[in-house]
């Protein structure tokens, strides 16, 4: 029995969910998964999987077995690239992470680049705003907004993004510039909300800055429509920074309560870290880092 084998065959189905799943996902036939899958719990001397009519479960054992899999054979990738040399040059996969909005308008501008310098290297750019564990998912890099937890990922700082609110020419020519938070009681709000309501709007630090109560004339759930439906001088409306600009570049938006800004949003390029960096990673790093922080220190604040 060829262990490593074995083991990647384990965690293909656990991935899956099942030992169909892990037959798909490395095509092979079931009957040959479920055979090394055997032959692994034989080989242990104890069971791993339970197996269900739809799922695969771990036991105790298998849990422990399947973290300490997942450890060898990262090991193992490791060992083998720096054999072939993908540690004296940049190539192989790249696998990046990003929110949707932000991956598109500043990270996305990035791999290309990072592409068209780097021909050995492919990249697999991920844009999501659910949070990816980057380890389980065997990812490279991601982009995350907003403090970070403790964790033992390594974190480059690369710029910052805020809250604004914004409002068109035409709006504010018909009904004035507020002057203070308070003030936005008297003026027609658009809000960034899907199924989850938003009525009120933070603003600096200290009680006098808020929440501001807040009656949306309307809501929506992607910051493009909200950004359309603010420059047809519908109302005024909060948005990050990042989603604003290119707007507040074309005089389309203005930008309202600059006194009253909400704390900056701390922007992160993450990494597991792994002693020995491969180098298409270290050069996205080197590469990416700068740009980002050149693109963040633009937007509007």
């Amino acid at each position: 029995m060829d262990r490593f084998d074995a083991m990647r065959t384990l965690l293909a189905a656990v991935d899956g969910g099942s030992l169909s799943a892990g037959s798909r996902a490395l095509g092979m036939p079931l009957p040959t998964v479920s055979r090394k899958v055997s032959e692994l719990e034989a080989h242990l001397g104890t069971q791993l999987v339970v197996r269900t009519s739809r799922r695969l479960k771990l036991t105790d054992a298998g849990q422990t077995f399947v973290a300490a899999s997942r450890r060898i054979l990262a090991e193992l990738d490791e060992a083998e690239r720096a054999a072939c040399g993908e540690y004296r040059t940049p190539r192989g996969d790249l696998i990046v992470t990003a929110p949707i909005a932000f991956g598109k308008i500043h990270i996305l501008p990035v791999v290309l680049d990072f592409l068209k310098a780097y021909p050995d290297v492919n990249a697999r750019l991920v844009l999501t705003d659910t949070v990816i564990d980057l380890v389980d998912n065997h990812v490279d890099v991601g982009a995350r907004l907003g403090h970070l937890p403790e964790s033992a990922l390594v974190a480059l700082r690369v710029g910052e993004v805020r809250w604004i609110t914004c409002a068109s020419p035409d709006y504010l020519a018909r009904r004035g510039t507020p002057a203070t938070p308070a003030e936005l009681a008297g003026h027609d709000c658009l809000a960034f909300e899907g199924l989850q309501t938003s009525r009120s709007w933070t603003f600096g630090p200290g009680l006098e800055n808020g929440p501001v109560a807040i009656r949306p004339r309307l809501g929506v759930n992607t910051a493009e429509a909200l950004i359309e439906a603010v420059a047809s001088g519908l109302g005024i409306a909060r948005m990050t920074s990042y989603q604003a600009a290119a707007a507040i570049r074309d005089g389309r938006l203005f930008t309202l309560l600059p006194d009253y800004m909400p704390e900056p949003i701390p922007v992160h390029l993450v990494h597991a870290g792994p002693p020995l960096l491969p180098l298409k990673l270290r050069a996205f790093l080197d590469f990416a880092a700068p740009r980002l922080k050149r693109a963040l220190a633009t937007l509007p604040s």
